[in-house]
């Protein structure tokens, strides 16, 4: 297969290694693609071959690709610019040679992302492009190689600058006003679908997207909020960028939408109302917190770490008043809950859930239930019963800040 004209090496000085070994820092193949028609993927084949892997994907024209190498689990990161994909559904769960699992979809607006898994340290050794059989689609081939971990990690680190998080962080239109600010924050989104149900057509991200979506048209009904979404489409948004969006637009309420999932669990079912705590509540609740916490890595970014602009003292002070309300709020969901959902046999936990770090602003994480339990996917699913709950989040929405109401007004940051 010819090598296409466009290869490039994305990195400083690095093309001589590129040429003799491949050894995999971040380069890039393809053309830029013509202005027009979106740009689909139809299918992706996986070929191994001794210590060589091929991931070969068909798309509907030629693109530019970026590749970069990741540590902590070992990845491959392609990065594309939007891309449709149209693949099956169990595309990317087969293990074949060095790819362990692949997945794939919108990064960024107007990029898109595969994230492939290793069975074992791999670094980039080709890549190339040509027409399918037909002449009216072209394949990208990603071979990759076996290498040493130390190899890896040197490439890997090398990476490291190009694949941080890029901001993401919405804004707000206008100038503030009174009226206080709720940040609505769906969960994952886009590259990181999050949990699934049993049969596998379910996303988590899409029924949190739709939910969110349904909550803030109610909120918005009596014009008291302004209402912030951390994402109005099925894009990947960090969490770090959740809670610099939250303190970016000085919330005086975030409010994190999930459904959960257990293997084999369909006895246990139920919604959740979690806050944030260094230490959780129980056992169940760390592991989810922990499962949470991983979205950056799903989406092969490397997360750094939010800078505080106040003082340990200030800040510690703040943090113990913010959990205060956080744990308001919190009571106050239950107990609208409490006469529309089934609850969850302890519906308030805490765990250390890093969407839920703002010190300086109420949060919840709210799990809607179970999508692994059919008996709460039904209800997921249920107009009727969204509705429902919709409702019963803004009667405790409108009771948190009824003393700020009462106040007429007044412009504190908390309530």
């Amino acid at each position: 297969m010819p090598v296409f004209p466009f290869i490039r090496l994305v990195g400083a000085c690095l093309m001589v290694a590129l040429v003799a070994a491949w050894t995999g820092h971040a380069h890039a193949a393809g053309e830029g693609a013509k202005a027009g028609a979106q740009t689909i993927a139809a299918a992706v084949t996986v070929e191994s071959e001794g210590a060589k892997t091929r991931f070969k994907v068909t798309l509907s024209k030629p693109v530019l690709a970026q590749v970069s190498l990741m540590e902590r689990p070992d990845r491959v990161i392609i990065d594309l610019p939007e891309v449709a994909f149209h693949l099956p559904q169990e595309a990317g769960r087969g293990r074949e040679g060095l790819i362990a699992s692949y997945r794939y979809g919108l990064f960024a607006p107007g990029r898109s992302r595969v994230v492939m898994e290793l069975t074992q340290p791999a670094v980039v050794s080709g890549m190339t492009t040509a027409p399918d059989p037909t002449g009216v689609a072209t394949i990208l081939t990603i071979e990759l190689s076996r290498t040493e971990r130390e190899e890896f990690h040197k490439a890997a680190a090398d990476n490291a600058s190009a694949t941080r998080e890029a901001s993401s962080v919405p804004a707000v239109q206008g100038p503030k006003d009174a009226r206080p600010v709720i940040v609505i924050d769906p969960g994952h989104g886009g590259i990181d679908p999050g949990a699934n149900a049993s049969s596998g057509n379910v996303y988590e991200k899409d029924l949190v997207l739709a939910f969110a979506q349904r909550l803030k048209r109610k909120l918005e009904e009596n014009g008291r909020y302004r209402i912030v979404m951390t994402r109005d489409e099925d894009v990947f948004i960090s969490l770090g960028d959740r809670v610099r969006a939250a303190r970016g637009v000085q919330a005086d309420l975030f409010i994190s939408v999930h459904a959960d999932s257990i293997s084999g669990g369909q006895e246990v079912r139920g919604l959740t109302v979690y806050t944030g705590a260094e230490r959780a509540s129980d056992a169940d609740s760390a592991r989810l917190a922990d499962r949470e916490n991983k979205a950056d890595a799903v989406a092969g970014v490397e997360s750094r770490d939010i800078p505080d602009d106040v003082s340990d003292i200030l800040m510690e002070l703040t943090l113990r008043e913010t959990r205060s309300f956080s744990h308001g709020f919190a009571s106050r969901l239950v107990g609208e809950f409490d006469s529309v959902a089934r609850l969850n046999k302890n519906p308030h936990r805490q765990a250390r859930f890093q969407v839920l770090r703002a010190h300086d602003v109420p949060s919840v994480l709210v799990e809607l239930g179970y999508l692994s339990s059919q008996k709460d996917l039904d209800l997921l699913m249920s107009e009727d019963w969204r509705a429902k709950m919709v409702s019963a989040m803004s009667v405790a929405v409108d009771r948190f800040f009824a003393a700020r109401f009462a106040r007429r007004g007044a412009a504190a940051v908390l309530p």
